[in-house]
């Protein structure tokens, strides 16, 4: 019989390449992460891994286990989680995680909602952007994961841009906006095209951003000459302030720096990018989860 624990071990092996890194995340000893590989492939009856020198490879039957292994540890930990919640032993916990200006913007809000309305509730919060963050929630790292998207991003390019296994809650559709110094010529014009600054530097931002930037720029008939990239927002501000470019920023973005020297500009036509925050169907029936996809919901209308 397949036991949860082994699973979990072959994935942390699987991610990690080896018995000793493995061990590190899992915080147990080498010795034990090696025992558990053994009885996991006593009960498959197969070898799961070749051994390598020091590096540990997945055989045929491993990649398949290890393929199956997310949606089963998902499933357990939902039906954990809402069995412990049914009974009123705890309320229950959300590992989230989300992108840098979301966690500035939308989280804040929804975790002092879901606090008020469910002090036994407990929430941790770490930091990717997609398509990391989605990965993240498929390999069973976390229970929600707020991400984005830009309309024209193809799933055959982008796989995180496909995100039909998930359970998708839109939130908002977030408006682009184009930042310049505050003595740039068109500073004072309100809206701008962006064909408008085929020969300006550009400062871009996370690749995902700096893709979508290019694609944007070539379709108006210009490929833009970026000076400076950085995930950053604060330091592409200053970089705008300081008159070295102008940039492209989503307005969650701009709502969490200090936009100092510097002028923000619509974008004409519009340019929008879809956020939304995601689960796993199986997950999606636990009640400490859908209560933070609510609240989420909620902050993304004010």
């Amino acid at each position: 019989m397949i036991e949860a624990r082994h699973l979990r071990v072959l994935r942390a092996v699987a991610a990690t390449g080896s018995f000793s890194a493995a061990a590190r995340e899992l915080g147990c000893t080498q010795p034990a992460v090696s025992q558990q590989m053994k009885a996991l492939e006593q009960s498959t009856g197969t070898p799961l891994l070749i051994r390598t020198g020091r590096e540990m490879r997945l055989t045929e039957a491993g990649e398949a286990l290890v393929r199956h292994a997310a949606g089963i540890l998902a499933g357990l930990t939902a039906a954990e989680e809402e069995v412990a919640a049914l009974a009123g032993l705890r309320a229950g916990r959300v590992r989230l995680v989300s992108f840098p200006s979301g966690s500035s913007t939308l989280v804040p809000t929804a975790l002092a909602g879901l606090r008020a309305a469910h002090p036994g509730t407990r929430v941790s919060l770490v930091e990717a952007e997609p398509p990391r963050s989605v990965e993240m929630l498929r390999g069973g790292d976390c229970e929600i994961a707020l991400a984005f998207r830009y309309p024209q991003a193809a799933a055959d390019v982008d796989p995180a841009a496909g995100w039909d296994d998930l359970v998708v809650r839109p939130l908002l559709r977030d408006r682009l906006v184009v930042m310049v110094p505050h003595d740039h010529r068109l500073a004072g014009a309100g809206t701008v095209g962006i064909g408008e600054l085929a020969e300006e530097p550009w400062i871009a931002g996370c690749p995902r951003c700096r893709r979508h930037l290019v694609e944007v720029c070539e379709a108006e008939g210009f490929t833009p000459r970026i000076d400076f990239a950085t995930d950053d927002y604060p330091a592409v501000v200053g970089l705008v302030g300081a008159g070295l470019g102008v940039a492209v920023l989503p307005e969650l973005a701009v709502e969490c720096v200090r936009a100092k020297g510097t002028a923000t500009l619509e974008v004409k036509p519009a340019v929008r990018r879809e956020v939304v925050a995601l689960t796993l169907p199986d997950l999606a029936r636990v009640p400490a989860v859908a209560a933070t996809l609510d609240r989420l919901e909620l902050a993304a209308r004010r």
